[in-house]
């Protein structure tokens, strides 16, 4: 049944089917939308690639010095009313 598969003139056919859908005027700006989002796809992938190679081959840094933080004693005049004390 599909043992030629797709022949030119079924591209030919596909091709009117799109042309008549969307109209002549439309074909131009979505390749445009379409070019703009491979160009943007392919620089992302290429920036991913160069920070994953830069990231294996950068010697690992060191940990910030943590620094130790107190909770403050008692809660503001906004946490008072908003848990339903009244606020003094």
């Amino acid at each position: 049944m599909l043992r030629n598969g797709l022949e030119p003139w079924h591209l030919l056919i596909v091709a009117i089917m799109i042309i008549l859908l969307f109209g002549s005027k439309k074909l131009p700006e979505a390749a445009r939308g379409l070019g703009k989002s491979m160009r943007i796809l392919k620089s992302e992938a290429k920036a991913m690639k160069e920070d994953g190679t830069a990231q294996s081959t950068a010697a690992p840094a060191e940990p910030a010095p943590q620094v130790a933080r107190s909770a403050p004693a008692e809660p503001t005049a906004a946490h008072r009313t908003a848990e339903g004390n009244p606020a003094h």
